[in-house]
């Protein structure tokens, strides 16, 4: 088995690299069309898991971290996976996001308690629990996503709620001030991505909905060297509905390259997961639960794919010729969902370009199209929807944050309110474990409120523990948590509101005007690096 699992996913020996990449690819779609019905959970933390990362050059290192403080690092690279290889210490809140640098010398952290922690993970491997190698506390907001340069050890980016994206560059010679390596608006950062192959190249992403794509060398260094904040492609996100001509801006929660960075998918709050090329302002495709993985229609008033709650994070993965050929997301309705993606030709021949001269007269009243509201006369664009995921990852009993496709095994990783890591893989054995269980397919029901869900929230909101509770609990160690985040979406679930009532969006009375100043930096294009330094 094992000789066959290294033929499989390992070195490629003898074979002719096309050979070989031929098989694989032929081996893992098999795999990705059947499923992966197997699940493992991995045990180490005591709450809610917010984060999940790889490793850098293949993955052999899964890290984890979420609202107990603590980061743990798994070695999938063993027969069997039971424990953590090494932890890592020293947030005072819950962690939002973790980072392997570009040759796994070092792992990054940051969360609610504005502070970000660099690890030096080439020297705690071996069953430790390392303290900080530094510290870096330049924001004054939530960290909400850190991302490595692809092949500097000592450059990484974050975003955070305070409007910034900062580039930190440790390197002995770096010369940047504070402010030179601040990008500031007055809008919340949720994404702040490098580019897996241009290095100078990152995307970002706000609560206002902007995605933009940004040039390094033209959004850092001193005021007179900028341009533009750096802006060279700026993604259209705002929807806008046929029916009462109203508009949105979602929440663009978080963007992930595919491995390639031919591809982009940004997760929208209260909308669906949206395909973007990196070359094309508008998008190409939208992935929904409109129908269950068999092609038929999801039931009428079943609980399906929805994104109305947490901070959610999804990733491409698999083999294909035009990049990454699936997409994996997480969803309120306590599961994960993956779908295959056309190529990017594909998706492009089939979206829907309307004309403003035809917006009017178009079937469906209900039709949703992205638009520039720059411009009234642009044309409405709608996405080719993927209607259909390949199939649901299972076994959670709340809501799936985190859905991760490992970059070489077939294995998906998935985390969220629970305090477990679910490790699924289409077979009983997988390549670092041979104890996979078949995973059940019922999904909790939403249940309604009683008086005792009400104590228990009561208990959540004021600090209260999962330590004493019923150990008969169905909802197991993680109950309270549970029973919390139930209320959350039943009260989502009675609210008559869509993204179009909640992130709905003022257009402007004159065509061409644009009305979108969330781009605009806090200090005017006259002000010296000196007199931003002085407003920190």
């Amino acid at each position: 088995m094992h000789s066959t699992r290294s033929v499989a996913f390992g070195p490629a020996l003898s074979l002719k690299p096309g050979i070989y990449d031929r098989a694989r690819r032929g081996l893992v779609e098999t795999f990705f069309d059947h499923g992966f019905s197997y699940s493992k959970k991995l045990t180490a933390h005591t709450s809610c898991v917010n984060a999940l990362a790889f490793s850098s050059r293949g993955g052999q290192w899964l890290a984890s971290a979420g609202d107990d403080r603590d980061a743990y690092v798994w070695n999938l690279h063993q027969e069997e996976v039971t424990k953590p290889s090494c932890s890592f210490h020293g947030h005072r809140s819950n962690i939002f996001t973790v980072a392997f640098s570009a040759s796994n010398k070092y792992l990054f952290s940051g969360g609610t308690d504005e502070m970000i922690f660099q690890y030096d993970f080439s020297r705690g491997t071996a069953d430790s629990r390392s303290a900080p190698l530094s510290t870096y506390t330049q924001h004054s907001g939530d960290i909400r996503d850190i991302s490595c340069h692809p092949t500097h050890d000592e450059i990484f980016l974050s975003a955070s709620s305070d409007g910034s994206v900062r580039f930190h560059d440790g390197r002995a010679e770096s010369s940047l001030s504070r402010a030179q390596a601040t990008l500031q608006q007055t809008t919340e950062f949720s994404t702040a991505q490098f580019h897996p192959v241009m290095e100078d190249i990152f995307v970002t992403s706000d609560s206002r909905g902007n995605v933009c794509l940004r040039d390094v060398r033209m959004a850092f260094g001193p005021r007179r060297e900028r341009s533009k904040e750096g802006v060279v492609q700026k993604y259209i996100t705002t929807l806008i509905r046929k029916s009462d001509g109203r508009h949105a801006a979602p929440d663009a929660s978080s963007v992930t390259f595919d491995s390639e960075g031919k591809k982009l998918a940004v997760a929208f709050l209260q909308y669906l997961p949206t395909i973007y090329s990196l070359t094309d302002p508008y998008p190409l495709a939208t992935c929904s639960g409109r129908n269950l993985p068999d092609g038929n229609p999801t039931p009428p008033g079943a609980r399906t794919y929805g994104n109305w709650t947490t901070i959610k994070h999804g990733s491409f993965g698999g083999p294909g010729i035009d990049g990454d050929g699936y997409y994996s997301f997480g969803s309120d309705d306590f599961r994960g969902y993956v779908w295959k993606i056309p190529p990017l030709t594909v998706l492009s021949d089939r979206r829907q370009t309307i004309s403003a001269d035809d917006w009017s007269t178009t079937d469906g009243p209900e039709v949703v199209a992205f638009t520039d509201v720059s411009s009234r006369r642009e044309a409405k664009i709608v996405p080719l929807e993927l209607p259909t995921p390949l199939f649901h990852l299972n076994g959670h009993k709340s809501i799936v944050n985190t859905t991760l496709i490992h970059p070489t095994y077939p294995l998906i990783m998935t985390s969220g309110i629970e305090r477990h890591v679910f490790m699924h893989s289409p077979t009983p054995t997988a390549i670092c474990s041979e104890q996979m269980a078949l995973t059940p397919t019922d999904v909790r029901p939403l249940p309604d409120h009683t008086p005792e869900a009400g104590r228990r929230i009561l208990r959540a909101l004021t600090g209260g523990r999962e330590d004493g509770d019923d150990p008969n609990d169905p909802l197991g160690e993680d109950g309270l948590s549970i029973t919390f985040f139930d209320e959350i979406l039943r009260q989502e679930s009675l609210s008559e509101e869509d993204v179009f009532s909640s992130r709905g969006l003022a257009v402007p009375a004159e065509p061409g005007l644009d009305s979108d100043s969330s781009t605009e930096s806090v200090s005017q294009e006259g002000d010296t690096d000196e007199s931003m330094e002085a407003g920190w």
